[in-house]
């Protein structure tokens, strides 16, 4: 059980979505020893990876039941810059999706103003969104950046740059 109360009962979404380095298990794929739908035959043994991560509907009490990842077919996760949006890959447009796509434009709405970003990730694809826009970033490899430019702290465009590049 978590702080919130919650538990994931039959969801077992994360185990689909998520990579888990310790497994080499990647993302999108379910993991082996889940059972999808009823949980985790090694739970007890899980890798540390596993035992840290707790999706955002179970850590905030303030999303609503339909945000459960069973229901929504969507995990949501914190980055160090924001918000991201994992979809089942049997659903990648499960977030453009009502009531969704407005609760989300909404946090991008909030998020402008934070400097925080909401990432959508569909299978490999990323989008970027914005209270405008949609920026399809296309496929983000582990290491390349999200490249925001503001104006007057709107986004009014976005690259994917090589980690290293923009080192120097």
């Amino acid at each position: 059980m978590t702080t919130t109360g919650r538990q994931c009962g039959d969801c077992t979404l994360c185990c689909k979505v998520m990579a888990i380095e310790e497994l080499a298990k990647p993302a999108n794929t379910w993991c082996p020893h889940c059972e999808p739908g009823r949980g985790c035959r090694t739970y007890r043994s899980r890798p540390a990876e596993c035992r840290s991560f707790s999706c955002v509907w179970l850590a905030n009490e303030l999303l609503e039941e339909h945000w459960k990842p069973s229901r929504s077919k969507l995990v949501l996760t914190t980055s160090e810059d924001g918000l991201e949006v994992r979809c089942d890959p049997g659903f990648p447009d499960a977030w453009r999706k009502e009531p969704f796509r407005n609760e989300l434009r909404e946090w991008a709405i909030s998020g402008e103003t934070l400097d925080m970003t909401v990432v959508v990730i569909a299978g490999q694809r990323m989008t970027l969104l914005t209270p405008d826009r949609e920026f399809d970033l296309g496929i983000v490899g582990p290491d390349e950046r999200i490249v925001r430019e503001l104006e007057d702290g709107k986004v009014v465009s976005v690259t994917v740059a090589k980690a290293s590049d923009l080192e120097r």
